[in-house]
């Protein structure tokens, strides 16, 4: 689906038409809708399937006046099976050519939607290369934000495993772990196409557009400092929780010893007055029942003063 922006008035508009100066979104375009774009516009179709593919990596590279960059912008998602919540990330490709700004992403996403609704402001879809920079200062505040959740949802759970270890509970806590190896990875990659820019080699860049993008570039790379501190908090915390599942196995395993070494004894006792073993002492029902009990306390005693069962 192709949809049309521009900005009138400093307010950004939807329009009916393609026009110079303007935002085109594409989500999951159609063969017709790419062939569209490329008449009009002169882009390259191998550009806009790039952008299409989840598997492609952050890049950089611009031919013929016309520039593409594809990074990674994070996604939450609701597991409806177990309800727990996963972090991902998704890639949007986005395409400069001398007169318009094309984003190109698979599914409807939250940082496009934000732009068609007027959120962020001072947006200018005449001022492309800042239009872009914006488009990026929303993603990186989108990690932040993402980051922030998984930081207090990590502690919530660490709360809940305090008080009884549910497998929920720790599928949850791995699920963030991963969210978190995942947003590290996406945004290195995007700190390299930044740099990459700043070189001012593959975009021309203003005053202005140096300041956002000295803004872009702290943004990612303290989301790449909260991203190594949390995985590494996350690690410790797995780690410590399967030490102590460990240990409580242990334990357990310890009392149904005890009491199968113990619960054995009348047993034995029992076997040999069922026996026909002649010349047993006092062969009467409550005289067995005795030393079985004594001798069942015994053990106990014994047993639990070893070391080993401490």
């Amino acid at each position: 689906m192709l949809t049309f922006y521009k900005t009138v008035n400093n307010a950004l508009i939807k329009t009916d038409t393609m026009e110079p100066g303007c935002w085109i979104s594409a989500v999951a375009p159609t063969e017709t809708e790419i062939s569209s774009l490329e008449e009009q516009l002169g882009i390259d179709r191998d550009y806009i399937r790039s952008a299409l593919d989840e598997e492609e990596t952050s890049r950089i590279e611009s031919e013929d006046g016309t520039t593409l960059i594809i990074l990674d912008y994070p996604v939450a998602e609701k597991s409806e099976e177990d309800e727990t919540i996963s972090y991902n990330t998704m890639p949007m490709g986005i395409i400069m050519t001398d007169t318009n700004v094309v984003t190109v992403c698979l599914k409807d996403n939250v940082i496009v939607e934000d732009f068609a609704k007027g959120v962020v402001k001072g947006v200018n879809t005449g001022l492309k290369t800042r239009f872009i920079f914006y488009l990026l200062l929303r993603i990186a505040g989108k990690y932040l934000q993402y980051l922030k959740q998984i930081d207090k949802l990590s502690g919530y759970i660490d709360g809940q495993l305090r008080k009884s270890m549910k497998n929920k509970d720790l599928m949850q806590l791995l699920s963030l772990q991963k969210s978190l190896v995942y947003f590290s990875t996406s945004l290195k990659s995007t700190e390299s196409v930044l740099e990459k820019i700043h070189r001012g080699r593959v975009i021309k860049l203003y005053e202005e557009d140096e300041d956002l993008l000295e803004d872009l570039l702290v943004e990612v790379k303290q989301g790449i400092e909260m991203s190594s501190i949390y995985s590494n908090i996350l690690s410790g915390t797995t780690e410590a929780f399967a030490g102590i599942i460990s240990n409580n196995l242990n334990i357990v395993m310890k009392v149904l010893t005890v009491i199968t070494i113990v619960m054995s004894v009348p047993n034995i006792v029992f076997g040999f007055y069922g026996m026909n073993v002649g010349d047993l002492p006092l062969p009467y029902t409550w005289f067995a029942v005795l030393i079985s009990i004594v001798l069942a306390v015994t053990v106990a005693i014994i047993i639990t003063r070893n070391k080993f069962f401490k």
